[in-house]
C-alpha cells in the first residue's frame, strides 16, 4: 500500500508539473522577451531580429526587445543565451557562422552550438554570388565556373580571389569550390565583404564569392555572375546557375539568420515561438521587409538541426583541409 501510494504521489507530481508547464506556455509571454543579437545595430542579423521582434510584440502582446552584444563573431551574445534561464524569455538571433563555424575556428569558445541551444527556425537565407570583373583582361573571357576552373588549372597557385577575411563564409565557399574542383588559388583577405567587392572592381583580385550586394552590379554589367552558392537559383538572378548545376553536386552554402533558445526551454514555449516566427516571416508585409536581407526561408526545428549538423561537418572539413586560422 505504501509503495502504491508513493507511486501515485510521483505520478501526480509529474502530471502537476506537466500541467503547470502547459499552463505557463498557454499564457506565454507574460513579460518582455529579450532577443540577443551578437552584432551591431543596422547589420543583417539586427535588422532581421527587429523586423521579427516587432511582429511578435504585436501578435503576442508583450515587447520583444533587441539587445545588441556585439563582438567575437557573435560569441558574446551566444554565450549569454546559453547561460540564461531556460524560461522562454531569452532568445538568440544569430547568423550561420556563430553556430556552424565558431566552434571550429576558435579555441576559446564557451558554448556548444548544438548542445546548448534549441533551434527554432531560419528566417532568411542569403546565398553568395561567384563573380568576376568583365572589364579585367584576365577574366574577360571567363563566363562560367568551368572557365574559371580551367584558368586556375592552367596557372596553379597564381590566380587570386578575395574574401571578407580569414574564416569568412566567402573564404570558405571558395575553398570548398577549390577542393571540389581540384584547383589552387591565392587567397587575399580584405576587411569585410564590402572591401572585397571594391577589390574585384579595382581588378586587384580575379574572383569573389560576393554577398547579395553584388546583384545590382551584375545587372549593371559591372560584375559577371558565374554561379550562386545555394542549392536553388536566386530569384533576382534567374539565369545564373547554382554551383551544383555548374558541375559540383551537393554544393550548398549560404549566409542565414535564424533564432534559438536555451536547450532546456519547455517544449510548448519552443513550439509557440517557432509557430509565430514562421507565421511572421510568411506574412507578405513582413516578407517584403525581410527581402532586403535575403530570401525568406523557414525550417522546422528538426530540419534546422539537421542543416546545422551538415554545415558544421562540411565547414570543419574545409577549414582543416585549407588550414584556415581565425584572425
Amino acid at each position: 500500500m505504501q509503495r502504491t501510494a508513493r507511486l501515485l504521489a510521483v505520478i501526480a507530481g509529474l502530471c502537476a508539473c506537466a500541467l503547470s508547464r502547459e499552463a505557463a506556455a498557454q499564457k506565454y509571454p507574460t513579460r518582455p522577451v529579450k532577443i540577443m543579437v551578437g552584432f551591431s545595430a543596422g547589420g543583417p542579423v539586427d535588422v532581421v531580429a527587429r523586423i521579427i521582434g516587432d511582429r511578435l510584440s504585436n501578435k503576442l502582446g508583450q515587447p520583444f526587445v533587441v539587445e545588441n552584444r556585439a563582438g567575437a563573431n557573435g560569441m558574446i551574445a551566444a554565450e549569454g543565451v546559453a547561460r540564461a534561464d531556460a524560461d522562454g524569455y531569452t532568445v538568440l538571433a544569430c547568423n550561420s557562422s556563430t553556430i556552424t563555424l565558431n566552434k571550429t575556428l576558435f579555441k576559446d569558445i564557451r558554448y556548444d552550438p548544438q548542445a546548448d541551444f534549441a533551434p527554432l527556425t531560419t528566417v532568411v537565407s542569403a546565398p553568395l554570388v561567384l563573380v568576376v570583373n568583365p572589364e579585367n583582361p584576365k577574366t574577360a573571357n571567363i563566363n562560367t565556373v568551368a572557365d574559371l576552373v580551367a584558368a586556375a588549372k592552367a596557372k596553379p597557385g597564381e590566380l587570386a580571389y578575395g574574401s571578407g577575411g580569414n574564416g569568412n563564409l566567402a573564404h570558405l565557399a571558395m575553398e570548398l569550390l577549390s577542393q571540389k574542383a581540384g584547383i589552387k588559388l591565392i587567397h587575399v583577405p580584405y576587411r569585410g565583404g564590402a572591401a572585397s567587392e571594391v577589390g574585384i572592381l579595382a581588378q586587384e583580385v580575379l574572383a569573389v564569392f560576393d554577398p547579395l550586394s553584388a546583384v545590382p552590379l551584375v545587372k549593371a554589367g559591372k560584375l559577371r555572375a558565374l554561379a550562386v552558392s545555394s542549392a536553388e537559383r536566386l530569384p533576382s538572378l534567374p539565369d545564373v546557375p547554382t554551383v551544383a548545376e555548374a558541375g559540383y553536386p551537393g554544393f550548398d552554402l549560404s549566409f542565414w539568420v535564424g533564432f534559438f533558445m536555451p536547450k532546456a526551454t519547455p517544449a510548448p514555449i519552443l513550439e509557440t515561438l517557432h509557430r509565430e516566427i514562421v507565421a511572421a516571416a510568411k506574412d507578405p508585409a513582413v516578407e517584403e521587409k525581410l527581402g532586403s536581407q535575403g530570401v525568406v526561408s523557414v525550417l522546422g526545428p528538426a530540419d534546422y538541426a539537421a542543416k546545422i549538423a551538415k554545415e558544421t561537418k562540411e565547414l570543419a572539413e574545409v577549414v582543416a583541409a585549407a588550414n584556415i586560422k581565425a584572425e
